[in-house]
């Protein structure tokens, strides 16, 4: 398992497909809007990553890319679970232990 630098957070998925994934397909935004059914100002929100990808969207760039839902979702997700971990003050939440039986 490969483990991420505290201080460094994960990619957003829009920039991945900003970065990656668009530009070595060669396609445009507004074909790849359309391929989603989706509005080019959708598409637009998230790769400027103002929108994160939903889990019907991921299944939509699951299809289209051929790599499946989850690999968006998870993207997503690593990407959520690292800014809350920098956000969120856990520091006065106890951790909770089950007794013995």
């Amino acid at each position: 398992m490969i483990e991420r630098h505290p201080s460094i957070d994960p990619a957003h998925p829009g920039e991945i497909l900003r970065e990656d994934v668009l530009p070595a397909l060669g396609v445009s935004k507004t074909a790849v809007a359309a391929a989603l059914g989706i509005s080019r100002q959708t598409l637009y929100d998230i790769l400027n990553e103002k929108q994160p990808v939903t889990a019907e969207m991921a299944v939509r760039f699951g299809k289209l890319f051929g790599n499946g839902p989850g690999f968006w979702s998870n993207l997503q997700r690593n990407y959520d679970l690292a800014r809350a971990e920098r956000m969120v003050d856990v520091s006065g939440i106890p951790t909770l232990e089950a007794r013995g039986v």
